[in-house]
């Protein structure tokens, strides 16, 4: 009897706790909003509005004029940032990032750039949202041609399975209009989920399903749902997607 006891409540035995996170992803448009102004304080409020875990954004001032941005954001949110840099407009150069609440354990870039188009990527970040585990998190924004983002979503995917089976978050601006085109249709079929897409574009009024977040294995994700405040309407062209997650 005691050694069946021992056996039930063996280490072995105990399942890991699952633990809740909450993802979000954000075009900002440069921080510049709906009225034409720059304003990062809208930014960094909506940002606090959301209260996200780790967010991807996309479109983000690295450079130029705005180059202090990352470091206004870290200051007004406590978040750790990874930031990729991607093209430049205007004199500014734009790219993304992932802010995250918890300390990165690793970061890469990945090169989505096809042909002479105009440069893309992809962060590449590992975190520890909780004691003993790890969730990888991918940030992109993809290409405006169909053929550009059918190879940029290959490369994503070949990236994805070219690790081991940590909880993977693949999220951004796919600017993939085509509701049945190709990479939405591969991107389905290799996360084995079809999660609702709610309309983000153009924040105002949405119309475009344009931004989006899968979530490995399945079962992970729990919710799925726009940030439509009076704030986030004004504060970019995009509206945030937030996904809540268990990992």
């Amino acid at each position: 009897m005691a050694a069946d006891l021992a056996t039930l409540f063996s280490p072995r035995s105990v399942a890991p706790r699952k633990r809740a996170v909450s993802a979000a992803t954000w075009n900002i448009h440069g921080a510049v909003g709906g009225d034409g102004r720059y304003a990062p304080k809208r930014i960094f409020d909506v940002l606090s509005e959301l209260g996200a875990d780790v967010v991807a954004l996309q479109e983000v001032p690295l450079s130029g004029p705005h180059g202090n941005f990352l470091v206004d954001l870290e200051h007004a949110t406590g978040y750790h940032v990874a930031a990729g840099p991607l093209f430049q407009r205007r004199g500014t150069e734009f790219g993304n990032a992932v802010l995250s609440r918890h300390p990165f354990e690793r970061v890469a870039h990945l090169d989505l750039t096809v042909h002479r188009y105009e440069p893309r990527g992809a962060v590449d970040v590992h975190i520890e949202p909780g004691a003993g585990s790890c969730l990888r998190v991918l940030a992109t924004h993809l290409g405006l041609r169909p053929g550009e983002r059918r190879e940029q979503v290959k490369r994503l995917l070949a990236a994805v399975d070219d690790e081991g089976p940590h909880p993977t978050i693949l999220m951004g601006d796919l600017n993939e209009w085509y509701l049945w085109g190709r990479p939405l249709r591969w991107l389905h079929a290799h996360f084995r989920e079809k999660p609702e897409a709610p309309r983000t574009f153009p924040a105002r009024r949405p119309m475009f399903a344009l931004d989006r977040i899968w979530i490995s294995p399945v079962g992970c994700l729990r919710e799925l749902h726009r940030h439509s405040t009076p704030l986030a309407r004004v504060a970019s062209d995009h509206l945030p997607l937030v996904a809540e997650v268990v990992v």
